[in-house]
């Protein structure tokens, strides 16, 4: 468990921090030409806040796990599929969902709320250097718009979202994986499947749970 944590956990790491940079900074250069025109620079922070916490950050973190991680996953359980490992282990009387595949859930799990608080302090750093610096607003304003419009329900739920997700994408990846069939080409297929099933189950899962969040947790002004 703990090495396929950290096996996962590498490989997801530095695309997030990467990708949570510009997510960040696009937030803001989208915003700050409608703010300046109505001279409301102060809220750019509100803008990232919004933005990177409750969609930004989740969705990214998705993202990375239903692409690098989910890849990893399906080409490790096809390449065992390939070789008749999973049977093998039946055999013996191991059970191949218990032994591999229960770790990798619980890693997933274990490394999603990892990745989602790295997304959100990222972002939100650029977001607040791209403000500052160029945009030239308040350091002051921006924290403060950032903290009236973000709660902390908004980042719980964030953290919820990625875990979601991150439970989504343990059980596509490992169910296409074992089920890959036909050699190097069914391993290259299941990967494929994992991939693509794993980003549209996501989206919707994304869909559903934000439609909840906005029914019982609407946004306020703290």
């Amino acid at each position: 468990y703990l090495w396929q944590a950290w096996a996962l956990l590498k490989v997801t790491a530095t695309p997030a921090l990467l990708m949570a940079i510009p997510i960040g900074a696009t937030v803001t250069i989208v915003t700050s030409g409608f703010v300046a025109e109505v001279g409301a620079t102060a809220l750019l922070g509100a803008a990232s806040g919004v933005g990177v916490v409750r969609q930004g950050a989740p969705l990214t973190a998705g993202l990375l796990l239903g692409g690098a991680a989910a890849s990893a996953i399906a080409s490790d359980f096809g390449a065992r599929a390939m070789r008749e490992e999973l049977d093998a282990m039946r055999v013996l009387g191991i059970n191949p969902v218990r032994r591999l595949v229960v770790p990798r859930f619980l890693a997933l799990i274990t490394i999603a709320p990892m990745l989602c608080t790295l997304i959100i302090a990222s972002g939100t750093g650029a977001a607040f250097l791209l403000s500052v610096g160029v945009n030239n607003a308040a350091p002051g304003g921006f924290w403060m718009s950032f903290g009236t419009f973000a709660k902390s329900i908004d980042v719980a739920f964030a953290v919820i979202k990625t875990t979601v997700f991150a439970m989504i994408v343990a059980i596509i990846s490992s169910l296409r994986g074992m089920e890959a069939k036909g050699g190097p080409r069914g391993v290259a297929d299941a990967v494929n499947a994992a991939v693509v099933v794993n980003v549209v189950c996501i989206v919707f899962a994304n869909l559903v749970i934000t439609q909840l969040q906005t029914t019982f947790f609407p946004m306020e002004i703290a």
